[in-house]
């Protein structure tokens, strides 16, 4: 018995929507921050390469702007502030465009698994995480072992691409030294933005390995013991005996409109131990008859008993009430394959009315026509 109890206990089951819908509210998402840190490098590295004769030239003409002076220039005290800030306004507005680019990756990055969340609990002061003890254990957790071997790895594959960039560069790098300055900024900064775009492809691996693995550890923190499973499910969708207290008074209320409605009723047929169908047809308001109450066994017997207190013509036609009451339900139409039926029953209650009133003579019941797929025995 204990064993199956500590089973229970094992967080097997996968989360449900409502704890992953609370882990969101709570600011509990999978992040992934190699993908946030791949998509800044990259756009750092394809905005360099997009902006980056643009980005040259204008270095070029701050730097020309910045170190060729007038000689009047040269005597005025408040020229190199002016100066100073000139250079620093055409500096922003030159780089303005690759900084846009990676304010955007900066965003996008971090929302790229778990979307757009804005939580004030994620932000809010917990004093367990002020805790030495739970702040060691933290320290020395498998998952920061983990974080330890990804940071090894990471560095490691860096600077294999680095090393391998460089090697193949080494030529291209030397020669710039022999060229003009105009020339070799731009050289400079084409050399830059390809080698940098290419350590950033080197976040790519990363990224791929671990999204899936955040995605996976997110939801394995999340998981739930089959007993959470059960508690949810009564939190949610209520106790069981509640839900059938409930069903149980909507079942009455629906019967007590429904016992309402049979003094409204032209005819109710019966098969008299066990069903009774309530039948009305109105003319102007109706394409063919409806049910308008139907019972089995003691409601059959409390229709009939409201009927008889009402003078609701009682009919006795096992076969047609068992058709009609399997294959209708309360307040809907009769199926077209009773029309004929149920119009004999409403012509020969018609005929017995006058009738009894002495205006025609007794009529005679006639023999309902029910098709064989409408039938039904018991």
């Amino acid at each position: 018995m204990a064993e199956e109890n500590d089973n229970s206990q094992e967080k097997t089951e996968e989360p449900t929507p409502r704890r992953l819908e609370k882990a969101r509210e709570d600011g509990q998402t999978a992040r992934s921050k190699e993908l946030a840190t791949m998509a800044v490098l990259l756009a750092g590295a394809g905005g360099l390469l997009v902006f980056g004769k643009s980005l040259a030239m204008s270095m070029e003409q701050i730097m020309r702007g910045a170190f060729v002076l007038e000689r009047g220039e040269i005597f005025d005290t408040r020229f190199m502030s002016t100066q100073l800030i000139g250079s620093a306004w055409d500096a922003t507005v030159a780089l303005s465009p690759l900084l846009l680019l990676l304010l955007i990756a900066s965003i996008a990055g971090p929302i790229g698994i778990g979307g757009l969340l804005f939580s004030g609990k994620a932000i809010a002061p917990k004093l367990n995480r002020m805790d030495p003890i739970k702040g060691l254990k933290r320290m020395f957790s498998a998952r920061s072992l983990v974080e330890l071997v990804k940071a090894i790895l990471k560095v490691s594959l860096v600077l294999a691409v680095a090393i391998l960039i460089l090697n193949l560069r080494t030529e291209d790098l030397l020669s710039i030294a022999e060229e003009p300055a105009v020339p070799a900024m731009a050289h400079v900064v084409w050399t830059m933005a390809w080698s940098f775009f290419f350590l950033a492809c080197a976040t790519i691996v990363i990224a791929v390995i671990d999204v899936p693995f955040q995605i996976y550890d997110h939801q394995k923190k999340l998981r739930m013991t089959k007993q959470e499973v059960k508690d949810e499910y009564k939190d949610t969708e209520g106790k069981p005996e509640v839900k059938g207290k409930i069903r149980q008074l909507q079942r009455e209320m629906a019967q007590r409109r429904m016992m309402a409605d049979v003094p409204t009723a032209d005819v109710v047929i019966t098969n008299p131990t066990h069903y009774a169908v309530a039948l009305k047809y109105d003319q102007k308001s109706m394409g063919a008859p409806v049910v308008v109450a139907k019972g089995a066994d003691e409601v059959a017997f409390k229709i009939m008993e409201i009927a008889r207190e009402n003078k609701v013509e009682l009919l006795r036609t096992p076969p047609l009430t068992r058709a009609v009451y399997h294959n209708t339900k309360v307040g809907e139409e009769i199926p077209d394959g009773l029309y004929m039926a149920v119009a004999q029953v409403l012509a020969y209650i018609f005929q017995l009315r006058q009738f009894r009133k002495g205006h025609a003579p007794k009529p005679t019941m006639p023999n309902f026509p029910i098709p064989k797929d409408m039938r039904r025995d018991i």
